[in-house]
Order: structure tokens, then C-alpha cells, then sequence
């Protein structure tokens, strides 16, 4: 991790007094627009939702007096952004994705419908770990990754997982802990992590490979069973998990983020007044509180910060997925 990677995600590390940072004559500002849309890849519900529909709420009156979210889901992301590509560059159309959509996608598909460069960054909006979790399908007597891999060599025909999307990072963390354990797992892709988990709770399919905080909403009735956390350390959202690390596995160590993007071709002076109402909407109380819900910790940048960070996580994840073999032809 880069110097300047580590400084951004410290940035949040005081909670909303670390965001909110002095914003004399904010609120004094004129929204720009009567509508702009923000929009997301994914189902209603899921992280990205959550993140989306936050953010809008605070933007609400401030960035523009009406902020509407616009699922387009499919294609692992990539149709919002093309859609968010392919807008008007004038800052009514803002997209919130997951880094894997700019950062990943690029090693793993031989043409996207849309191009990294069409799209200008605005502001981090969170970041998050990775859990590994298993459902009903797989015993009760299954609590950590060495009991998983004992069962999975007993079960070989339940080496199975889902994760978000093909290509996504989660689907790249679940066929690592594979390796790990000797057992390869064969990835079944879906329209989002909640259609994976709902699959998990009914015993479709063993496993699914998630950003942490999609679990959080289905822990009490015991369906679902987090085996283990991908962080450095363990989640303050599920603190009774350890990582995967304290299990053994030295070094596996993986998080992500989510970020807002304006198509290019934006004038920076609405880029600009965008990033500093996304630091009021993401210091907002309501905000960081909803995003724990999910697991997310609300987090915010500038466009040069967040530039760089996609820049080092393309970087990092590059050869991974060369080890990996995984490529789609399109």
C-alpha cells in the first residue's frame, strides 16, 4: 500500500469530525441543478444501493434540489457505467461504483462498453473488507476456513461460490481462498450480492464471497455463517470473525472501495463544487450511520486522490489476475 492509499483511508479514521472539515458558506450555496441522478450498477438493497441512496439524500437541496438514484443493473456494473459514460458532461449524472468496475475490469475483459477515461473521478465514498461466508448447505459444525476445506475435500461437489459479479473483486477472493485450501471453487456470477445470499440462505449454493456489510442484514436468524473476514484486522462490523490472516493464511489481506464518477468532459468548477457537497453528505451523521448498517465506512477525497488510487489498484490487481487465468471474451 502506497503512501499516499494509506493517508486517504486514514482520512475517516476520527469518524464525521475527520470529513467534516471547516464548510463555512456551504449551505449558503445555490443548488446547481433542479435534478441530477445518481446512478449505481446494482440491486436495491446492496452496498452500492446503499451508498448511492445516502449520499443523494445529503446532496439533496445542496448539490441540487432533487437527487434521484437510477438502478441500472447487469453486467457486473457495467452498464451504469456506460450509461454514466455516455451522459451529457454537465454534472446531472453521477455514478457510484465499486473500484473492480474501472480498476479490475480492465485486465479481465478485452473491450468494455466503456472506456476508464470516460469517466471523471469525483470523490471516494467508502471503503470495506470482504467476507467469506457459508448458508445451510454446509454444516453447522463448519465454523472456520481449516473446517470448510476439511468438508469441501469430503464434498467435492460443493466446491461451489458466489460472489457479486464475474470478474468483480469478491469473485477474485473467493478463487484465492480456493487455492488456498487446496480445493479449487468453481464461481457462479450474479445480478448482485443479495440474489447470491438469498440463493445461500436456501441452500442453492454453499458459499458466497461478499463485501462484508451484504452479510450484516441477514445474522440473526443463523442461515447465514461469516467464516471469516479479509482485513488486516478485525471488522468493528462483525468483531467476532477472524481474519483470515488469524486463521493462517499469511498475507491475505483485501479491501475495496466505492467511488462517484462524472462522465469527462464535466467543468471542473462543477467537479469541484460536487466533491465539496459529497464531504457535507458524507460527514453527515445519517450517512456514516446508514453505511455501518452495511459494513461500509463512509470515507471521502479528492479527484486526484481517488485518481491515484485507481491508478495503484489497477496496478496491484494486474498480476493477480494473470495467476488467476481469468478472462472474458467480449
Amino acid at each position: 500500500m502506497r503512501t499516499n492509499r494509506r493517508q486517504i483511508l486514514q482520512l475517516a479514521a476520527g469518524g464525521a469530525a475527520a470529513l467534516a472539515l471547516p464548510t463555512v458558506g456551504r449551505a449558503a450555496e445555490k443548488p446547481l441543478f433542479n435534478t441530477a441522478t445518481m446512478v449505481g450498477g446494482f440491486t436495491a438493497g446492496g452496498t452500492v444501493d446503499t451508498l448511492a441512496r445516502r449520499a443523494a439524500h445529503n446532496l439533496t437541496g445542496t448539490y441540487a434540489e432533487s437527487v434521484v438514484v437510477e438502478n441500472r443493473t447487469g453486467a457486473g456494473g457495467q452498464i451504469a457505467a456506460q450509461f454514466v459514460a455516455r451522459a451529457a458532461p454537465d454534472g446531472r449524472t453521477i455514478l457510484a461504483t465499486p473500484m473492480s468496475c474501472l480498476g479490475i475490469y480492465t485486465h479481465t475483459f478485452d473491450k468494455l462498453p466503456y472506456d476508464v477515461n470516460d469517466l471523471e473521478p469525483v470523490s471516494l465514498g467508502c471503503v470495506f473488507e470482504f467476507g467469506f461466508a457459508v448458508g445451510p448447505a454446509v454444516p453447522e459444525s463448519v465454523t472456520n476456513m481449516a473446517e470448510y476445506f476439511e468438508w469441501l475435500k469430503k464434498n467435492p461437489s460443493e466446491a461451489n461460490f458466489d460472489s457479486p459479479a464475474a470478474g468483480s473483486a469478491p469473485h477474485f477472493v473467493g478463487d484465492l481462498i480456493g487455492r488456498l485450501g487446496g480445493t479449487p471453487l468453481t464461481h457462479v456470477a450474479f445480478r448482485g450480492s443479495q440474489s447470491a445470499i438469498v440463493d445461500m440462505m436456501g441452500g442453492q449454493i454453499p458459499a458466497v464471497s461478499a463485501p462484508l456489510g451484504e452479510f450484516l442484514p441477514h445474522m440473526k436468524d443463523g442461515r447465514v455463517r461469516v467464516l471469516a473476514v479479509t482485513g488486516a484486522e478485525r471488522s468493528k462490523f462483525m468483531p467476532d470473525v477472524p481474519t483470515m490472516v488469524e486463521q493462517g493464511y499469511e498475507d491475505f489481506v483485501y479491501d475495496e472501495w466505492f467511488g462517484f464518477y462524472v462522465p469527462t468532459g464535466t467543468p471542473r468548477d462543477v467537479i469541484d463544487r460536487l466533491n465539496a457537497d459529497l464531504k457535507v453528505a458524507l460527514a453527515a451523521q445519517d450517512t456514516i450511520d446508514g453505511l455501518a448498517l452495511m459494513g461500509l465506512d463512509a470515507r471521502w477525497s479528492t479527484p486526484e486522490q481517488l485518481r491515484q488510487m485507481l491508478a495503484d489498484d489497477t496496478e496491484k490487481w494486474g498480476p493477480i489476475i494473470e495467476t488467476i487465468g481469468f478472462k472474458v471474451e467480449s
